[in-house]
């Protein structure tokens, strides 16, 4: 029955069909697989279902309910807005990858398991990985195989922290784990990687920048959206991540108005807004959980709106460094209008999405008397629009005049701007019609309020008169060709050394084991043949092969019965 039908589905197991359409029977194809996902989760009221019993623990596949439901919505039309951007991408490989990348996570959000999220955590990892190889270059496959080995780990470490709390608590449920559970820590940090902690964080400002101009659009909607989520069912109320999510909303702050690459700078940028959320879930309140998911789904289309107008630019110029850009506003305005407003939202201006949202979160702060927190987060407020309110348009589209001059951007990538553009206006214009009714909890806080708006207007305006003051004094950090390699200067030398001391010491061991395992072959079959002639080598070997033989047939038999 279709009711039964994970959402998850629609869109993973479509996928295996779009390599073989073709024009706009493809295109209508695509766009209708996450309009079909939407229509089947809307069609669904609180629910679970697709239970199995796997060596004594219970598994469920989907489970809808307050806190996963919004993710489910937000995660289809993300990959709506995000394939209709997508639409004039020569890569074979980006629209089936984004269809199971965008699965991936609708099937993470609503695993109502620990085994059930393992599976969905490593297939997001892996369908991820080729929105930045379908680029091609040497730099998008070193970027790629760099993520693909951090994403890959925090599964292991996920798996690693389920295995050690199944084993004492007797429970995959994927509900409160806490840090006092076993494993507790290990689940965590694996969530962790995957939500760009502190010092975790370099995967994602290393990848989506070198991914193709549509897909850092796909990648900024999932993966940390999906960290965000299983934080906030596992780890909600956890101190700690108070304190983690103030430091995520500072320090990126410093590298970005130091960065040229402008996709980069929305990376950074991307942690920052990260920062609120998790801290958010650290608060733990209603309120302040409320204001995570409210500002997770927020950042999702006005960092998506960023990211295709940048990704715009890149596909009309085909350069995104701010010192090579500026005056496009000339030929692309329409791009440069829609940009502005995904900065008011990001710098959260009164009436745009991100004030409602981050609100909720700084509101719950001061609320629980976490002053220094509160002052860290107003902190950040400010700092968010200096590099993504302002630095984002002003060089790609106001600065100096490049002398660039190019085509607008295409429609199809103007119809996705636009909606992700109305959508961020409508949640922050009249947020009780559809963002605060469908969070988790009851809101009752009013962020429209005389105090709260002149407050964060007066926090814009000395932000931007700062911006000015550096920029008319020359004391503004100049936009240099350069590549910032923020911790990766302490951590990518001393591991690459490791690397090619352990690739020496095993390619000098496989030399070895092979002189002595070809040695050893040659002098039993030279014996064999020698006291029993060409019957003796085919005994002698024969042992051997059927044994494997018989090994595989086992194996496949065994894992025939099982899927069967």
């Amino acid at each position: 029955m279709m009711s039964s039908m994970p959402p998850a589905a629609v869109m993973i197991l479509g996928a295996v069909l779009v390599p073989f359409l073709r024009g706009r029977l493809r295109t209508a194809y695509v766009l209708a697989l996450p309009l079909a996902g939407l229509a089947l989760v809307l069609s669904m009221g609180d629910t679970e279902f697709g239970r199995t019993t796997l060596f004594g623990h219970e598994l469920t596949l989907v489970r809808i309910d307050g806190l996963s439901r919004l993710f489910g919505w937000l995660f289809h039309i993300a990959a709506f807005i995000g394939l209709v951007f997508a639409l004039r991408s020569p890569s074979r490989i980006e629209r089936p990858a984004a269809l199971v990348y965008a699965g991936a996570a609708v099937g993470a959000v609503q695993a109502g398991d620990l085994v059930t999220l393992f599976v969905f955590w490593e297939i997001l990892a892996v369908s991820s990985v080729f929105l930045v190889w379908a680029r091609r270059g040497e730099r998008s496959f070193r970027a790629g195989m760099r993520y693909l080995i951090v994403q890959i780990g925090s599964g292991a470490l996920l798996l690693a922290g389920i295995l050690v709390y199944a084993n004492a608590t007797g429970s995959v449920a994927f509900g409160d784990i806490g840090l006092d559970s076993p494993g507790g820590l290990v689940i965590m940090l694996a969530f962790g990687v995957k939500a760009a902690f502190p010092m975790l964080h370099t995967w994602l400002t290393d990848a989506y920048p070198e991914s193709t101009y549509s897909g850092a659009v796909f990648l900024s909607a999932f993966t940390t959206k999906v960290a965000v989520y299983a934080l906030a069912r596992g780890f909600a109320g956890e101190a700690a991540l108070v304190w983690i999510g103030a430091a995520m909303t500072s320090f990126p702050i410093f590298y970005a108005v130091i960065e040229n690459d402008l996709r980069r700078v929305l990376g950074y940028s991307m942690i920052n807004q990260l920062g609120f959320m998790v801290c958010g879930i650290g608060i733990g309140t209603e309120l302040a959980v409320n204001g995570a998911v409210a500002h997770a789904f927020n950042d999702v289309l006005f960092k998506g709106l960023l990211f295709m107008s940048m990704g715009a630019v890149l596909y009309r110029t085909g350069n995104i460094n701010g010192s090579d850009l500026g005056g496009l506003y000339k030929s692309m305005p329409k791009t440069a209008g829609l940009c502005m407003v995904g900065a008011a939202s990001i710098s959260a201006f009164p009436r745009f999405c991100g004030f409602v949202s981050k609100s909720l979160v700084m509101g719950a702060a001061l609320y629980e008397g976490y002053n220094v927190v509160w002052l860290m987060l107003l902190f950040a407020s400010a700092g968010v629009f200096h590099h993504a309110g302002i630095k984002i348009p002003f060089f790609a589209f106001f600065a100096h005049d490049s002398g660039i001059r190019v085509k607008e951007a295409p429609n199809s990538m103007l119809i996705a701007m636009t909606v992700a553009a109305v959508l961020s206006m409508v949640n922050g214009v009249w947020p009780t019609l559809f963002l605060y009714p469908n969070l988790p909890y009851e809101v009752t806080y009013q962020p429209f309020t005389s105090a709260h708006t002149i407050g964060q207007l007066q926090i814009l305006f000395f932000s931007a008169l700062a911006f000015c003051g550096l920029k008319l004094t020359g004391l503004y950090p100049p936009e240099l060709r350069s590549v910032n390699l923020d911790i990766d200067w302490i951590v990518r030398r001393p591991l690459n050394r490791l690397a090619l001391a352990l690739g020496r010491t095993g390619k000098t061991m496989d030399v070895q084991l092979r002189t002595a395992a070809d040695g050893l072959v040659r002098r039993t079959l030279r014996r064999a043949f020698v006291a029993h002639g060409p019957r003796g080598v085919l005994a002698r070997s024969w042992p051997a092969g059927s044994t494997v033989l018989w090994v595989a047939t086992l194996l496949a038999a065994f894992l025939l019965i099982q899927f069967l």
